[in-house]
């Protein structure tokens, strides 16, 4: 017999280390876009853990390419080639049209790779170390000491200082703003295609194709975050791609793996040839052959189940019924976000305090910055189920 939810909650706070305020919910088990808790209460899952189960849970093909691996090779070390990080980096090179992929275990480290390849790249330039990195307020990349450095948020920076240097901050969607922190020492810009835990908000096309132009003007690599964002998130394989403005670094992780933990820096042909050479980067765990046969199967799933395009209409679907309930209470201020990564802000209501109402009623929803609750699906999700959570959140509200 399975311990009361107390039990477990109790004897977790004992035994890891508090770094989370976890809401007091032990779940057990998933289904199709639903999770279970211990006392057997399902609920409608808008967070994905926090937009990483892109295929939601048990769906056909996934489990069992993870299975016939488990029963192939789990690991071996970047010493040797395997099977499955071949094909898992060819299809996210096909998916993306950039050049080469380095793998990580998680989206800090591959925004870690990114750093690293910025400097790298300017300095067999110049052989100089001064360089900079210009970054946006309100950004998140990570919560590593570099990733940190570039994560615009202050409460976040304070207590860890003193940081990775050569750091430089500008305003997301201001791109007078970027230009005025440019200078000769500038080796990349990194941002978030559209912005997640500050708040849900989408780069303007004008921002991101000047951030663009400035980058080729001055020989500076530009890094595109898209490990929430990307893979299908917001109707195209890659945020960017809807521009039509190509990074010269992409990191990618969340639903990458759809569930293992699994990142990737993705370099373009023009940076791949001029930056990290054999001895700069390393890893033991990335790229083993139990993640990649994961990452291998989920695009072909996406493929396969045209997941892509489903998203853009359960996406279009999804902001219809939002803008509608918008107007239907004061407090919420507006939608903001692509597909099917969505934000309301609200004014004058607390997004925790409705976030647990929410679990109340059956519906995982979570927050971002200033106040905001996301909702960041399964992409697999139907209209259905977006009816369903409107009619959740409507009660919690």
């Amino acid at each position: 017999m399975m311990e009361s939810r107390e039990t477990i909650i109790e004897r977790a706070e004992e035994a890891v280390l508090h770094t989370y305020n976890r809401y007091p919910l032990v779940l057990d088990r998933g289904e199709g876009v639903y999770l279970y808790d211990t006392d057997g209460k399902q609920y409608l899952d808008f967070a994905a853990g926090i937009a990483v189960q892109a295929l939601g849970y048990h769906y056909p093909g996934y489990d069992e390419a993870l299975k016939d691996q488990i029963d192939k090779l789990l690991h071996t070390s970047n010493l040797y080639y395997n099977l499955p990080v071949m094909e898992a980096a060819q299809k996210l090179v096909k998916a993306s049209g950039m050049s080469r992929v380095f793998f990580t275990n998680s989206g800090t480290e591959a925004v870690e790779g990114a750093i690293k390849t910025a400097r790298k790249y300017a300095w067999l330039k110049d052989g100089k170390t001064d360089h900079e990195i210009i970054a946006m307020n309100h950004s998140f990349h990570g919560r590593s000491m570099g990733a940190l450095a570039v994560t615009g948020n202050e409460a976040y920076q304070a207590p860890f200082r003193p940081l990775i240097g050569g750091i430089r901050f500008a305003d997301f969607n201001d791109l007078d703003s970027v230009r005025a922190q440019i200078n000769d020492r500038t080796c990349g810009i990194i941002l978030e295609t559209v912005q997640g835990e500050g708040g849900i908000y989408p780069a303007s096309e004008e921002f991101l194709k000047g951030v663009r132009a400035l980058c080729e003007e001055h020989d500076i690599l530009l890094i595109l975050d898209e490990i929430q964002c990307g893979m299908g998130r917001t109707g195209s394989m890659f945020a960017w791609q809807e521009y039509g403005v190509m990074p010269n670094v992409m990191t990618c992780a969340k639903a990458l793996g759809s569930g293992v933990p699994v990142g990737a820096f993705v370099l373009d042909e023009k940076t791949a040839g001029a930056s990290l050479a054999p001895g700069d980067h390393g890893t033991t765990y990335g790229g083993n052959p139990f993640v990649c046969a994961a990452v291998s199967r989920v695009f072909d799933l996406f493929e396969e189940n045209n997941l892509v395009e489903h998203v853009r209409e359960v996406g279009a679907y999804l902001e219809q019924r939002l803008d509608e309930l918008v107007k239907s209470f004061e407090f919420l201020e507006e939608r903001r976000g692509k597909g099917l990564m969505q934000g309301l802000a609200l004014q004058g209501r607390d997004a925790g305090e409705i976030v647990a109402k929410a679990q109340e009623q059956g519906l995982l929803v979570i927050t971002a910055g200033g106040n905001v609750l996301r909702l960041v699906p399964p992409l697999v999700i139907e209209k259905a189920h977006v009816d369903e959570m409107i009619e959740k959140l409507t009660a919690a509200f």
